[in-house]
């Protein structure tokens, strides 16, 4: 008895373990997004393959970007996942969540590769707040704000990261 609750709770940590461990899945292609009201471009770099009629548009917006930090570390974002500062995210209004997209700071063309895990920017007239650590990178911290270009290179997929409960 005392050996079958043994070997049962080891095999529920193990699970646990294996479980908590794996990858989760990242970048998918979705559908396209509603258009914002900042500066859209929208060109065509698809074509048709084996009878599909389906054309990926590229979305290119500048505006404003800020960047958030030590007030959101270690919260969860919109899409589940913690928030680091240190890392390249950002916050969209409206792009699917997961979306990767390509960031040029334009006042000194530095530019990184991030994705969309999170909502806002909610201050009026900015596109996009870049996490702490892709603000570093695009050389923007002193400043607070920059003007940028993002362009789309992945549709995210939208999805919410579930959590799994912890076993009793």
């Amino acid at each position: 008895m005392i050996n079958d609750q043994f070997l049962l709770k080891t095999l529920c940590i193990l699970l646990f373990l294996l479980f908590g461990c794996s990858s989760s899945p990242r970048y998918g292609t979705g559908s396209s997004p509603k258009k914002t009201r900042s500066k859209v471009r929208n060109t065509s770099t698809g074509s048709k393959k084996n009878g599909d009629s389906k054309v990926k548009h590229r979305k290119v917006m500048k505006g404003v970007s800020s960047f958030y930090a030590e007030d959101f570390h270690g919260k969860l974002t919109a899409n589940g996942e913690v928030y680091d500062m240190y890392g390249v995210t950002a916050a969209h209004k409206t792009l699917p969540l997961n979306t990767v997209c390509r960031v040029t700071n334009l006042s000194n063309n530095l530019s990184l590769i991030l994705r969309i895990n999170d909502r806002g920017p909610y201050v009026k007239g900015r596109i996009l707040d870049c996490s702490y650590g892709a603000a570093k990178k695009l050389d923007f911290l002193n400043e607070g704000t920059t003007e940028v270009k993002v362009e789309v290179i992945e549709w995210g997929d939208g999805k919410y990261m579930q959590h799994r409960s912890t076993p009793k």
